[in-house]
């Protein structure tokens, strides 16, 4: 199921000024208790890998919105390859039992959002000033931001990896949110 893979995300679908989040200490063991019925077996997670976690993915972009689908998405070769989540490795290594495993993923889903907020706070300082529009930057403007980002996500996945992928998205959601066509982006990319 494509829609749930991170790597299908927009910006539109992660932006956390469209997708309110907040995760109190309550609501942590509130959503881990939800969550953990929706584990797999340890022996399924090992056996069933690619698709062990889409209950918990489903029920989390459910409830969140799609935003929610990079929880997983772990530095290295995890479940889904060359992202920045540390807290979860993969499905056979970090699913154990329900009540051990239920809060690590919660705690995924937190970095996660962090890294989604963090990007939006870099978004916002690398964008051009507010005197002239987006579209009139010049190229030169465009790749030294994007230069900038290189190094913060190449730091944040450990350039572990399919870092180079979620790279190239964190590029291209930061020329979405400056408004940039997807044509250019492409180019700047």
């Amino acid at each position: 199921m494509s829609e749930l893979w991170a790597h299908t995300l927009t910006w539109a679908d992660v932006d956390p000024a469209r997708h309110p989040f907040e995760m109190d200490g309550d609501m942590a063991a509130e959503l881990a208790a939800l969550v953990a019925p929706l584990l797999p077996r340890p022996e399924v997670a090992r056996e069933e890998r690619w698709r062990s976690l889409d209950p918990v993915t489903e029920f989390l972009a459910g409830r969140y919105g799609r935003w929610a689908c990079g929880w997983n998405w772990s530095v290295g070769e995890g479940d889904v390859d060359g992202g920045v989540v540390e807290a979860w490795c993969c499905s056979s290594d970090s699913v154990t039992t329900p009540d051990a495993t239920a809060p690590l993923v919660v705690e995924a889903l937190r970095e996660w959002r962090g890294w989604l907020e963090d990007l939006a706070e870099r978004f916002a300082a690398l964008a051009p000033s507010g005197k002239s529009p987006a579209s009139t930057a010049d190229l030169w403007y465009w790749e030294r931001a994007c230069t900038r980002l290189v190094t913060v996500v190449a730091d944040r996945t450990q350039a572990e990896s399919g870092w180079y992928g979620h790279c190239m998205q964190v590029l291209r959601w930061f020329l979405a949110c400056n408004g940039i066509n997807e044509g250019q982006a492409e180019e700047i990319v």
